[in-house]
């Protein structure tokens, strides 16, 4: 039977899982690929409607009873947190409106947290690719935004009032726990999605040439360059193993967000015992 795999048209998950979805991965089973943002998988994943799936690593808290937090796949490293955007000189958010992907993104519970003392007066959860426009027009005061628009805000005319990556970095010195891949609990075997995500890494890296036909397909409007730097910043190391420093990245983020009240306590020992 076919796996049911949701992930985002990112580019780094369809370097990522490129292999593995085209049947080059040794021993896996065939796969059905959905794509989609992640602020969809969130909520798709709270009701066990795929195999393996990407996610929010804040949004962990509703999903660890039915799936396992895979080692391997995901995104988390350094230098690539969310950016808080604005257009002009602002200074706070004093009074603002904030456009954000997400109300369970990990981009917007990192906001939460470093925006505690002065929270916006008003949140807007806005599709991804809209936020940039729409600071730009004047419709919001400031965006959070992720990914490529790192490299292309400033054609928007846009200011990073924060970098959130390092802010979290400069305060806890861990990585940023961005993006996880899980697997649903009864139909899938932990240990071997991780060797069948960890060799398609494996054979991304060994051929970067192999996937970028499927890797453009899916990047719409995105040039070969931002691409590139896309790949280069969220694929690295943590991808292929989280290790202690990535497990203890996602233990202080959950563990500081159920402090704060932000999301459900979860014990560290079912956030990193994977094949438990």
């Amino acid at each position: 039977m076919a796996l049911s795999l949701a992930i985002s048209p990112c580019p780094n998950d369809t370097f990522v899982f490129d292999a593995l979805v085209h049947g080059r991965v040794p021993g896996a089973p065939p796969v059905e690929v959905t794509y989609a943002d992640v602020d969809v998988t969130n909520t798709a994943a709270e009701r066990g409607a795929f195999d393996l799936v990407k996610v929010s690593y804040a949004a962990l808290p509703w999903l660890l009873d039915d799936y396992h937090l895979l080692p391997c796949g995901g995104a988390l490293g350094r230098g690539c947190g969310p950016l808080v955007l604005t257009k002009g000189d602002r200074a706070d958010l004093a009074d603002a409106t904030v456009a954000v992907p997400g109300d369970r993104t990990t981009a917007y519970l990192l906001f939460r947290l470093w925006s505690a003392g002065q929270p916006p007066a008003r949140i807007e959860v806005v599709p991804f690719h809209e936020i940039m426009p729409g600071v730009a027009a004047g419709r919001y005061d400031a965006g959070l935004v992720i990914h490529e628009a790192r490299f292309t805000y400033h054609r928007h005319g846009l200011t990073a009032l924060v970098d959130l990556g390092e802010w979290w970095e400069a305060d806890t010195g861990l990585p940023i726990p961005l993006g996880a891949i899980l697997a649903r609990r009864g139909a899938v075997d932990p240990v071997a999605a991780a060797g069948w995500i960890r060799e398609s890494v494996r054979q991304a890296w060994a051929d970067p040439t192999v996937s970028r036909e499927y890797v453009l397909a899916h990047a719409q409007e995105m040039e070969l360059d931002v691409v590139d730097r896309h790949i280069g910043l969220y694929v690295n190391e943590f991808t292929a193993d989280l290790g202690e420093a990535g497990f203890a990245a996602v233990t202080a983020l959950l563990d500081r967000a159920a402090t704060a009240g932000l999301v459900p306590q979860t014990s560290s020992s079912r956030a990193t015992a994977w094949t438990s």
